[in-house]
């Protein structure tokens, strides 16, 4: 059974910046799809990129040219670098890996983190 942990939230000013990890206890990066997806209050969980089995990586138009997603098969890690943070970023930040037909579907994605909060004021 995979594990994954997240670290790396905090509270940040608008405009700043944070890096997510990932760390997963097995190898499954190379063999699946593997993304973030993040939860604001009441609000449902959204994908907010991912990283497919065949190495592409697709983010939500929200984050495009903010946000980049990255992983280290080897290391068992994923990281997610989050630039000029807004403050509708705040949310529960969640690494995932599955194999979801549609990579912002949380549905398709087996293991998960327990998230990482991220606040932005």
């Amino acid at each position: 059974h995979v594990q994954l942990v997240e670290s790396g939230g905090g509270s940040v000013q608008a405009g700043g910046s944070l890096i997510l990890s990932c760390a997963a206890s097995g190898s499954i990066y190379g063999d699946a799809c593997v993304g973030w997806l993040r939860q604001a209050p009441g609000k449902e969980r959204e994908g907010v990129a991912a990283i497919g089995m065949d190495g592409r990586t697709s983010a939500a138009d929200s984050v495009k040219g903010r946000f980049t997603i990255s992983k280290d098969n080897a290391k068992n890690t994923l990281w997610l670098q989050m630039n000029d943070l807004r403050p509708d970023d705040t949310a529960m930040y969640f690494c995932a890996a599955g194999r979801p037909r549609d990579w912002a579907d949380e549905r398709g994605y087996n293991f998960w983190g327990q998230g990482t909060q991220v606040t932005v004021s």
